[in-house]
């Protein structure tokens, strides 16, 4: 497929979000989109996906080539496009589409949404080579919903290639993926690009796409494409500069003082999820101050274990979960209300027409959503939180005209708006750019640092907060270690 843009652009509101965009993409091309969270390369994938319209303006084209047939919209060839981003991926937890692994990549086949009829002997057969590609092939009974957000990512990607487009678009494709899983994508892409597939890749960790992966390279800054050039094959990416290593400090001096109290603790705790058990005796307790870091690959339990501290989720008979000034008789959301919380499953639930100002306020009360206006003194707290994490401009926007990376950061406010005693942090940095998440990790550490407790999950061990106290690791659902941060 061959696809054209001239002087196309785009408003959203009152907000030109893309500004004459110029783009020629041709079969064998393999493009990586560069640029920060709020460039526009999210409502640029849409765009070429046919997902959102040009705004009408004088010269504007976007033409579509397939064979010998010409198209100046998407309409007729929109089905041989493939589009995967965070949002599409939220869909399926927006309206819990959990549906057997098998199943969703089998509507790539049939170019649906949602399974339609059961799969032929012939077609479950290409659903497996699909997944086997990709190493995922022991998930095919797995209902969706109970997959962590990397194996899901993966799914969805099986489920793209076997739609078969003649287009492929990816919004940052390794967000989420552990180390493992990073590179059966990068193996899948690889084998991949010996077809003419075209692709888009839009992503903030330049470095792992692999070299030679990529053949071009395009750079969006506020909306304007800044440079477009081919890349060698020795470097397939702009070289970045050398990411910084957090460096640990000195535990601060209200930490030296003396035990602080437990605030959460577990107690041969094991969590179900869809009939799987996810988590297996666990042990820990977790005090006022302390700064954990939970990693491990891929389905280990870091987000069950985050939405069971939470109180999402139910720990199994035969273990318990306490919690500070919870007792029998006492209302759990009087504990949540003390928690602040930002994970993909909480932005995947938020209705894209929220104002933020009202997902901030949400926020003092440990809801999706108002039931009332929120009140004046609510509106400045809200205010105060989005300076804080430095979207004060954002206050009167709709969740739909948003980045990714500002919408995560308007999570972050919605965390922090009610001052909590806890903050759990679920993969809170994944899909951000550089720059925002050396910014939002320095938050956590002046919170953690002021007293704030935090448990945070993540795969990268740059994104570690600089004061951590606590590490756990998790395999299969079990502890392999758990205690205080190994020193190097």
């Amino acid at each position: 497929m061959d696809v054209e843009l001239r002087r196309v652009r785009l408003k959203l509101g009152a907000r030109w979000v893309l500004r004459d965009i110029d783009w020629h993409i041709r079969p064998h091309q393999r493009w990586v989109l560069v640029g920060a969270n709020g460039a526009g390369k999210t409502q640029l994938l849409k765009l070429l996906a046919g997902d959102v319209w040009p705004t009408p303006t004088r010269g504007v084209l976007r033409r579509y080539r397939l064979r010998s047939e010409r198209s100046l919209d998407p309409y007729g060839i929109k089905e041989e496009l493939a589009y995967l981003g965070p949002e599409r991926q939220d869909r399926y937890e927006h309206y819990e589409w959990n549906h057997r692994v098998e199943s969703i990549v089998g509507t790539g086949l049939h170019r649906t949404d949602i399974p339609l009829a059961t799969l032929k002997a012939a077609e479950r057969r290409q659903v497996a080579r699909w997944l086997t590609r990709f190493g995922i092939a022991t998930l095919a009974r797995r209902r969706f919903l109970t997959l962590s957000y990397g194996e899901r990512r993966l799914v969805l990607l099986a489920r793209a290639l076997a739609w078969r487009p003649k287009l492929l678009l990816l919004d940052e494709p390794f967000s989420g993926l552990d180390p493992t899983n990073r590179l059966r994508l990068a193996a899948g892409l690889r084998w991949l690009s010996r077809s003419a597939l075209p692709w888009v890749i839009a992503t903030h960790r330049i470095d792992e796409l692999a070299p030679g992966l990529a053949t071009h390279c395009c750079r969006l800054v506020s909306g304007r494409i800044t440079s477009r050039r081919a890349l060698s094959q020795r470097r397939s990416h702009p070289r970045l500069p050398a990411p910084t290593t957090a460096r640990r400090r000195s535990a601060p001096a209200w930490r030296r003082r003396g035990p602080a109290r437990p605030l959460l603790a577990l107690r041969h705790a094991s969590v179900w999820r869809g009939g799987q058990r996810v988590l297996r005796a666990l042990s820990l307790e977790i005090r006022a101050g302390e700064c954990w870091v939970v990693h491990g690959a891929n389905g280990s339990g870091k987000s069950t274990l985050i939405q069971t501290l939470y109180g999402d989720l139910g720990v199994a008979r035969g273990g318990s979960i306490e919690r500070d000034r919870v007792v029998p008789g006492v209302p759990l959301w009087t504990f949540q209300r003390r928690l602040g919380l930002v994970a993909p499953e909480l932005q995947a639930i938020y209705p894209r027409g929220e104002r933020v100002s009202d997902v901030v306020v949400s926020g003092l009360f440990a809801s999706v959503g108002l039931d009332r206006q929120p009140r004046t003194g609510e509106r400045r707290r809200a205010q105060a939180a989005l300076r804080c994490v430095g979207t004060s401009g954002l206050m009167e926007r709709r969740l739909r005209t948003l980045s990714y990376g500002q919408l995560r950061r308007v999570l972050f406010a919605r965390a922090l708006v009610n001052g909590p005693d806890i903050l759990l942090l679920d993969e809170p940095f994944a899909g951000l750019d550089a720059h925002t998440r050396q910014a939002l990790r320095a938050l956590v550490e002046r919170h953690v640092a002021a007293g704030m407790t935090a448990i945070m999950s993540t795969h990268h061990t740059d994104e570690w907060p600089a004061n951590t106290t606590h590490e756990l690791e998790l395999v299969a659902g079990v502890a392999r270690y758990c205690g205080t941060v190994r020193r190097k």
